[in-house]
């Protein structure tokens, strides 16, 4: 069992990783890099991933119409009338963020660090959220740069392990390329999160288990547990309305969560266990806006059945 498990939560939360390194509180500023996305612009598709909105996963990400350094204070303003002390991980959130030349890439990091220096020295992560598919060798040389400067984290989307759902939502790549992904980062000592989606609609129960089990056999170092969210502006939004498909329940959600935390090992960061969404655009489910009762649900039928993350885990040949 991993020693930082507490009473409460019976997994490895972020919040509790963050502070056994670092000794104080560490929140994420959201950044917007003014990034495109090959799943957007033509090179792949022009339609994007289903479930994504006219802002391409960045609905909580920084002002795009100010500059990085901007955005950045702008935000940590706001976290600190809430939590005066405290420190940063920078994340660049905005659709692909590592889509790019080298040199524009480099541009909008080294606002953030250049030459070992930061921009604020509160800052103790930089995280940069990428499509798996974008990340060529001159790439990779940067952000091996950037981790050699930073602690550097690197967010794929990946959502399924199941092929032909990830055909159905457009993601645009096979789950080989995010097996490469992950070891070519790794290769280089860069610390991997990957993102995936609960309740897409032609992913069944197994499915989701599926892909728990898919990622587990890869040298990842946490993870993030999202269900779906149908947003009113986004391709999956239309379906929805002209169609309405069936979606999991509150209760049918954190069953899954559960058993999908009890299958990884105890070692990996739960980043996220629910998502966002903007409430004036969420179509359903309506109760993924009761962000903290998902949570409390997770942890009371946790400590109900006595489960922790890992206790089902089982090493795969």
């Amino acid at each position: 069992m991993n020693e930082l498990f507490t009473n409460e939560k019976h997994y490895l939360t972020l919040n509790n990783y963050l502070k056994s390194i670092y000794n104080e509180k560490v929140f994420k500023v959201s950044l917007n890099g003014g990034f495109s996305c090959p799943n957007r612009d033509g090179k792949i598709s022009t339609n994007g991933c289903i479930f994504c909105s006219a802002s391409g996963s960045g609905d909580f990400a920084g002002n795009i119409n100010l500059s990085i350094k901007d955005q950045f204070y702008e935000v940590a303003s706001i976290l600190k009338k809430k939590w005066p002390n405290g420190a940063y991980i920078a994340y660049f959130q905005a659709n692909t963020n590592t889509y790019g030349t080298v040199s524009e890439l480099k541009m909008r990091y080294e606002q953030i660090v250049k030459d070992g220096k930061k921009l604020d020295d509160k800052i103790k992560i930089l995280s940069i959220a990428t499509r798996p598919d974008c990340l060529d060798k001159d790439v990779l040389n940067l952000l091996k740069e950037l981790n050699d400067q930073i602690p550097l984290w690197v967010e794929l989307g990946f959502q399924t392990s199941n092929e032909e759902t990830a055909k159905f939502i457009n993601r645009g790549y096979s789950n080989d390329i995010l097996v490469k992904a992950v070891k070519d980062l790794k290769s280089l000592g860069i610390t991997v999160i990957v993102h995936i989606i609960n309740g897409l609609p032609t992913d069944s129960y197994d499915d989701m288990i599926n892909t728990v089990k898919f990622l587990r056999k890869l040298p990842i170092d946490g993870i993030k547990i999202h269900m779906l969210h149908v947003i009113n502006n986004s391709p999956l939004g239309k379906l929805y309305k002209e169609n309405p498909f069936p979606l999991l329940t509150m209760e049918e959600y954190v069953k899954i969560v559960v058993e999908q935390l009890r299958l990884l090992p105890h070692n990996i960061v739960i980043h996220r266990i629910t998502g966002d969404a903007d409430k004036t655009e969420l179509l359903a489910p309506m109760w993924t806006l009761k962000k903290f009762v998902v949570m409390n649900e997770i942890d009371k039928l946790m400590r109900k059945e006595n489960y922790y993350q890992g206790d089902l885990y089982v090493q795969d040949c």
